[in-house]
């Protein structure tokens, strides 16, 4: 049996009871066919850096996608840039700083393989993958074929798309983004990043200089990878910013008047869940035996040790949740996978 703990950023999870690793798009297509001829339960493994794998690990099939290549093609102005699920998703972004292929720059030290880019529509900085991919090649095992998804096909949302929505249909092969050929970043969305380049919201500064920067402000919350900051050994976010209903904005508005919002289209209104975790009394460095609250980010749950068990973090997870929900009647949504386990209700 090969343990999966060592497969993830957090360190944590059980055993496999098989494994395999695919290094080609059909090799990663057959062992999934196979596994699902033969009624194998199957867990398609990234960069295990939004995933939590409970501590009785999976029982059944752990395919590590470790499938690599980058193809680029030019449409107008746009590079067209396709790359292997297993591609690393830093290393695409370094490329495209150094090739001068704008629109993902801000996303820079992000972990993780390109593969996971689409399913959670990874996004920091004011920058999402959903504004830049084209096309996603996946393997829908509804249907036994390959197929190639658009954009508008993807059902791109906050931190989702139809892959999260449905992890047992899609095994995404390959992404193609549509990056602006341009020395200059994307216009910078992000008031904190806009800050620390010196530059207005809207402006647009050299890739480098907006990779520099993200890396900066990320290393400074502990979302680099790095074996000697104990912060790192963290899912990233834990826990997604809450979208509300404006019936349920204004009820927050009456426990917590004047908290920190968004205005979104609709009347919805998105509410920073790091403010809500700290208000309700759970500060950075907060401690549950051997996890705890990072030290630099309110939203990321670490195992800084390597001692903990999933069921230790789980025991956070749940005590945060439900003391936010105590105090301002919101309900905590978790933003890694979860694979044999859960928060529960």
């Amino acid at each position: 049996m090969e343990m999966l703990a060592p497969y993830t950023t957090l360190r944590l999870g059980g055993p496999a009871r098989d494994f395999a690793e695919a290094t080609s798009a059909e090799q990663l297509v057959s062992l999934v066919a196979e596994a699902d001829r033969n009624a194998v339960p199957t867990l398609v493994l990234g960069g295990g850096s939004n995933l939590v794998v409970g501590d009785e690990g999976f029982d059944g099939l752990v395919i590590r996608v470790a499938t690599e290549g980058v193809k680029f093609s030019r449409d107008g102005e746009q590079a067209m840039v396709t790359a292997q699920a297993g591609e690393d998703w830093d290393r695409l972004v370094v490329r495209a700083v150094a090739e001068g292929w704008s629109g993902i720059e801000c996303l820079s030290g992000v972990p993780g393989l390109v593969g996971s880019t689409p399913i959670q529509n990874v996004g920091a900085y004011g920058q999402e993958v959903s504004q830049t991919v084209r096309c996603v090649r996946a393997y829908d095992r509804r249907t036994r074929q390959v197929v190639d998804l658009e954009a508008r096909q993807c059902g791109f949302a906050y931190r989702d798309s139809v892959f999260k929505r449905d992890l047992s249909r899609y095994v995404v092969l390959a992404v193609t983004y549509a990056l602006e050929m341009s020395p200059l970043s994307g216009p910078v969305a992000y008031e904190e990043l806009a800050r620390r380049l010196g530059t207005e919201v809207g402006g647009r500064v050299p890739l480098e200089r907006a990779r520099e920067a993200v890396l900066g402000l990320r290393r400074g919350k502990g979302m680099v990878l790095d074996p000697a900051d104990p912060d790192t050994r963290s899912a990233g976010s834990f826990f997604t910013n809450p979208v509300l209903t404006p019936e349920q904005a204004e009820a927050l508005a009456v426990r917590a008047p004047g908290h920190p919002r968004w205005e979104l289209p609709g009347g919805m209104v998105k509410v920073p869940a790091a403010w809500l975790i700290e208000h309700a009394g759970y500060p950075k460095g907060y401690a549950r035996g051997p996890v705890r609250i990072s030290t630099k980010h309110t939203l990321a749950l670490t195992n800084p040790d390597g001692a903990a068990t999933t069921a230790d973090l789980l025991a956070l997870a749940r005590e945060v949740r439900d003391g936010v929900r105590e105090k301002f009647g919101v309900t905590l949504v978790n933003e890694p996978v979860m694979v044999g386990c859960s928060l529960g209700e």
